[in-house]
């Protein structure tokens, strides 16, 4: 543990992160959240389908990638449609720890052993998802970028630390259900004038579809703007979101689904979302 955080901070994360992200089925059990394929967290995908069947046609956007919203939108009393997944933590990809995910490769020239490993045949679904998860981790980053891929809650805050400095204090924000039952896919209000989380610094934290959790993560010294936002849903749910806003989308691929979604183009205007609740979004504090 470094001097980035203190042991009662550092326990509080750990215990938070294995609560909503760890499960005590068996390691084979886990493996069923892959039935989910590339669909699981859509929202950080690099390109459309160019196979002519993309869900993100001008005719019909996919229900899950209804989390991007113009900059204009962020008002009090407007109208979103968005889809919040819910998720059973039980089925949930367990969280390893560093030792135990040393111990497995983790490269797209190794995914044939790893699929053996997991007795995923080649050509499956999951072994696809798997593919697509680590190629994810290993496109480069974009100019001015960072980014890493973590497979445990240690190479997470180590990698967080390293970027926001030794001794640096951060925190985690999240996107939270304040309700019970929250429907999928709803039109919600935002309620509140929407808190603005003033940093240049942000990591934000993704989980991609793997047999064990995988984080891919990503920031920069930016412009980019984070917002806490309470939303108020058709049905009366109450969620209190993460959203980020990023300012500068000029150096973003062209067939990014986001431009899709937005019907814009990089460089025109912010693009905007709001955060999955498994999603982490790490902030220095000082």
């Amino acid at each position: 543990m470094g001097s980035g955080m203190s042991p009662l901070i550092y326990l509080l994360y750990s215990v938070f992160l294995l609560q909503h992200l760890q499960t005590t089925a068996g390691h084979l059990n886990i493996f069923q959240e892959l039935e989910h394929g590339e669909d699981w967290n859509k929202h950080v995908r690099l390109k459309v389908k160019e196979d002519g069947n993309s869900h993100t046609s001008s005719s019909h956007i996919d229900p899950e990638l209804k989390l991007f919203f113009h900059y204009n939108d962020l008002k009090v009393g407007n109208k979103i449609p968005i889809y919040f997944p819910t998720k059973d933590p039980s089925t949930s990809p367990r969280l390893l720890s560093k030792q135990e995910s040393n111990s497995i490769p983790f490269s797209s020239s190794q995914l044939p052993y790893i699929l053996q490993l997991v007795s995923f045949p080649e050509g499956s679904k999951q072994a696809k998802a798997m593919r697509d998860t680590l190629h994810h981790c290993e496109f480069p980053p974009l100019k001015g970028e960072t980014k890493f891929c973590a497979t445990s809650l240690e190479s997470i805050l180590d990698s967080v630390r390293e970027i926001f400095g030794s001794k640096s204090k951060f925190r985690v924000l999240t996107t939270n259900y304040l309700s019970e039952s929250i429907s999928i896919l709803q039109n919600y209000t935002i309620s509140e004038t929407p808190t603005e989380i003033l940093t240049r610094k942000i990591v934000a934290c993704h989980t991609l579809p793997y047999p064990y959790a995988v984080f891919y993560c990503h920031g920069q010294d930016s412009d980019n703007k984070l917002y806490k936002v309470l939303l108020v849903g058709e049905d009366g749910g109450r969620i209190e979101a993460a959203a980020m806003c990023h300012t500068d989308t000029s150096q973003w691929d062209p067939h990014h689904v986001a431009f899709r979604v937005l019907k814009t183009v990089p460089g025109a205007s912010p693009v905007c979302h709001f955060f999955p609740s498994d999603n982490l979004v790490w902030v220095p504090t000082s």
